[in-house]
C-alpha cells in the first residue's frame, strides 16, 4: 500500500493534539502551531481525506469495569471466524496476525463467565479452529476506546448461534452466561 501523504511538523502536532484531546478546537491548534484557524481547517481536512486522522467515539471498558478477553486462535479460516463474530455485541475487534496463532480476537462483557461461555460455546466448537488461547486483559498502557451499538432489533437467534439459541445453551441455563442481548431480555447493567 502506498502512502498518499507526507507529514510535516505541523501535521504531526495536529495529529498529536487530536490524539490527546479529540475535542480540541481549531483555534487552540492554530495558536499552538502558529497558524490561523482557516489554514488549520484545510490541514485537518487533508489529513482526514488521506485517512491520517480518524476520530472514534465509544466507551472505555476499564472505566466501566467491563471485562476484556484477548483470545488468540489458530484457525484454517480466519475470515470465517471473523465473519461469525463481527455482529456479536460482545465482539470488540479482531486481527489477522502472523505467527503460531493467526487470529487475535477481543471480546468485552460484564463478567468473565460470559466471556468464557462465548469462547467455549461458540469459538472452540468451530471445526476450523485448532487452538484457542483465552486470556483476560488486566490493564492497558493506553486508553482502549470501544465503539458501541447498544440498540438492536430483537431476533430469534444471535449472530453466532447457527446451531441453537441462548435458551438451549447450558451456560445460559446455569447462569454462567448472561445471554445475547440481541435475542433475549437481559438484566445486565451495560449490554
Amino acid at each position: 500500500m502506498k502512502r498518499n501523504i507526507a507529514f510535516d511538523d505541523k501535521d504531526k502536532k495536529i495529529l498529536t493534539m487530536f490524539s490527546q484531546n479529540p475535542n480540541v478546537s481549531q483555534e487552540v491548534i492554530g495558536e499552538e502551531i502558529g497558524m490561523k484557524q482557516p489554514s488549520v481547517a484545510v490541514r485537518i481536512r487533508k489529513l482526514r481525506e488521506a485517512g491520517a486522522l480518524e476520530i472514534q467515539a465509544g466507551v472505555d471498558p476499564f472505566r466501566l469495569c467491563l471485562q476484556i478477553a484477548k483470545v488468540d486462535v489458530t484457525t484454517s479460516d480466519p475470515g470465517k471466524v471473523l465473519k461469525l463474530f463481527n455482529s456479536c455485541p460482545y465482539f470488540m475487534n479482531g486481527l489477522i496476525i502472523s505467527g503460531k496463532n493467526n487470529l487475535s480476537l477481543f471480546f468485552v462483557a460484564e463478567n468473565i463467565s460470559t466471556l468464557e461461555s462465548i469462547v467455549d460455546g461458540h469459538l472452540r466448537r468451530m471445526p476450523e479452529v485448532q487452538l484457542v488461547d483465552f486470556n483476560i486483559v488486566i490493564s492497558a498502557a493506553k486508553k482502549m476506546i470501544m465503539p458501541v451499538d447498544l440498540v438492536w432489533e430483537k431476533r430469534n437467534r444471535g449472530p453466532c448461534e447457527p446451531g441453537g439459541t441462548c435458551k438451549e445453551c447450558e451456560s445460559y441455563k446455569t447462569g454462567r452466561c448472561t445471554g445475547c442481548p440481541m435475542v433475549i431480555a437481559r438484566d445486565g447493567w451495560f449490554f
